[in-house]
This record gives structure tokens, sequence and C-alpha cells, in this order.
């Protein structure tokens, strides 16, 4: 069985954990302040989760979900996530991670950031522009007519193919926007940013999104 490995278990990662666990995947979950801490959580999610250290989370994963604020990817692990796919779940919130002038210049994305700190890795953006309580709730079976579709993002086929087949099985269709460089385009306060949208709508939200805002 596949082992995901999530770093930070805030909105979007127990939303993420929980949902995986549904479908049958094993979770090793952690975040910044302990494994202690995410006991009542653990105990929720049942069997086939445990709480684990950032760096043992991302051994213990096949892939991994980090899901953590922005001023804080510094301190993950790089050697466990080495040749390992990464999903990123991260937007540029200054009022909360400080400014990146790089960012406010439109010269680099967080996703891209990210790519940076894990050289070793192959990270892919994901579930950046949905509420978190939608994530489990929100889906639907392929083929629904309307179905909610969401983004990704990455310079790696293969990342952005798991990133398609991970939201297929949580209910969602895919827009693939390319490599990481465009990424900004499903970011915060652009016109794809958490609104329900349909995989038609969300390729034209994309495309009319200005990249300094």
């Amino acid at each position: 069985m596949t082992t995901i490995g999530i770093i930070g278990a805030g909105h979007i990662g127990s939303q993420i954990a929980r949902k995986a666990v549904q479908l049958g995947y094993d979770v090793v979950i952690s975040n910044s302040r302990g494994p202690e801490t995410l006991t009542g959580l653990v105990a929720e999610l049942g069997p086939r989760a445990r709480a684990a250290t950032p760096a043992e989370a991302a051994a213990a994963g096949d892939f991994a979900v980090v899901t953590v604020p922005l001023r804080s990817i510094g301190d993950l692990p790089v050697p466990p996530l080495e040749g390992k796919i990464v999903i990123d779940t991260n937007n540029y919130y200054w009022e909360r991670d400080g400014r990146f002038p790089e960012l406010d210049s439109g010269q680099a994305t967080t996703s891209g950031l990210l790519q940076k700190h894990l050289p070793t890795s192959k990270v892919a953006k994901g579930f950046n522009h949905i509420m978190a309580r939608e994530i489990g709730t929100d889906g639907a079976p392929a083929g629904t007519a309307n179905r909610r579709a969401l983004a990704t993002a990455s310079d790696y086929p293969e990342a952005a193919e798991l990133v398609t087949r991970f939201y297929d099985e949580f209910g969602f269709d895919t827009v693939n926007i390319g490599p990481l460089s465009e990424s900004w385009r499903a970011e915060r306060d652009r016109p794809a940013y958490v609104v329900r949208q349909n995989a038609a709508e969300l390729t034209e939200n994309l495309a009319r999104a200005p990249r300094i805002i």
C-alpha cells in the first residue's frame, strides 16, 4: 500500500490525510511541534495513520505533501525527500510570511522556491487553490457533469501525472498549467483562487491571471 508523508498538519494537511485514509492510503503526518501534539488527529484517522517528525514523515512516504507556511520551507528535510515527488500546497501570504522580493517582482514562484530548496526532489503544485474544508466534500466521480477541477504544475511530467491521479481519486479533474514557472497562475488573489470551477472555467481563469498583483 502506498504511504503518503505529510509535512504540516494544519487545515490542508489534516484534510488531505482524512481523505487519503478513506481512500486506503497509509499516512505518516507531522508538524513542527512534535508527534505528541497529533495524538487526537491520529486517533481520529485510525490505524492507517501515525504521527512522526517531519524527517520521519519524509522518509516514510512513497511521495510527500508539504503544507507549511512559506517562511518555513527552509526547515524542510532535504535528504529523506531525495528522488521523491513532493506536492506543494503553498501560497504567498506576505502578511504571514514576510516579504519575498523575488515573489513581489514576479521573478520566482512559491513552488519554484521549494524546488530550489529540494533540488533532488520533484515538486508539483497541488491543492493550493481550494478551501481546506472542500477537499473532502467537493469531489465527484470521473465523468460527472461540471466536475470541479484543480490545477497542477511541475517541471517533471511524472510529478504532474501523480497529482492528476491523486486529484482524480479525490474527485477532481485536473488542468496542467505547465512548468513551475507558471504555477503563480493558480495562486492567491488571481481568478482561479478558491472558487469552484470546472476544467474549462479553470483553463480560462488561469489564462487571464495577472502576473503582478
